[in-house]
């Protein structure tokens, strides 16, 4: 399977194995694209983040029609007592109006086990899929994602989520260093700044797609569904005698 993406056609090797592919939801919490939460508190246009979730939805629907595709969903968060926040973390979002750990219209900011802090409703989780909790911007700091990775056999990642800019990108960046190849959906993902969502996009695109390669979930969608029909006719031959 060959994605259409920029600056190449994903993934690098023209092998794109279910088995060895994983869709990651990174952070689409209520704290992030919620009302009440934490960007809404600081006072940005949540319709910014919140426009990844139909895309999202309608490729994660895909995905879980496919035996063997592995799914991640992540969260930010900290534990209640703040034992894992760093000082300047808490002071800078204290500086914006909306200080980690202080209550909210959907209960504490960035802390576990707060509404906010939870999944918004068109992605939640099913039981099948892993769910990584993270104290920080990066999926794989201080979390087991990459031991669960290399024991799944996990060598190629599809990045979806918010945001572009931050969340999302610091962990493409952690992942292209750890040797995984990865897709980044822009329709599937957004930024507080629109400029900072189209900046980031860019910037994996540069020196030949430095951090990976860039495309949409239509893509994504379009081949993966013609790859199950061409499975479905292949397996019917089979069982036919053909």
């Amino acid at each position: 399977m060959i994605i259409n993406a920029a600056p190449y056609n994903w993934p690098y090797d023209g092998r794109m194995i279910p088995e060895r592919t994983a869709l990651m939801i990174i952070d689409m919490q209520v704290d992030f694209c919620g009302e009440g939460g934490y960007v809404d508190q600081m006072g940005y246009d949540l319709s910014l983040t919140r426009k990844a979730i139909t895309p999202i939805k309608y490729l994660l629907k895909t995905v879980r029609s496919i035996p063997g595709f592995t799914v991640i969903h992540t969260r930010e968060g900290h534990r209640p007592d703040l034992s894992d926040l760093p000082a300047n973390k808490r002071w800078r979002s204290k500086k914006v109006g909306a200080e980690i750990g202080s209550p909210g219209p959907a209960g504490r900011i960035l802390v576990r086990g707060e509404p906010g802090w939870q999944i918004v409703k068109d992605l939640t989780p099913i039981s099948s899929e892993i769910v990584i909790d993270k104290p920080g911007k990066g999926s794989f700091y201080a979390t087991d994602l990459d031991c669960i990775l290399r024991m799944r056999g996990i060598t190629h990642l599809i990045l979806t989520g918010i945001t572009t800019d931050v969340c999302v990108h610091t962990t493409m960046r952690e992942a292209n260093d750890r040797g995984y190849e990865c897709l980044i959906l822009e329709d599937c993902t957004g930024a507080t700044d629109f400029d900072n969502h189209l900046a980031a996009l860019k910037m994996v695109a540069m020196q030949g797609g430095i951090f990976g390669s860039v495309s949409s979930s239509d893509k994504v969608i379009a081949v993966l569904e013609a790859w199950t029909a061409e499975n479905k006719e292949n397996s019917e031959k089979i069982e036919g005698g053909i």
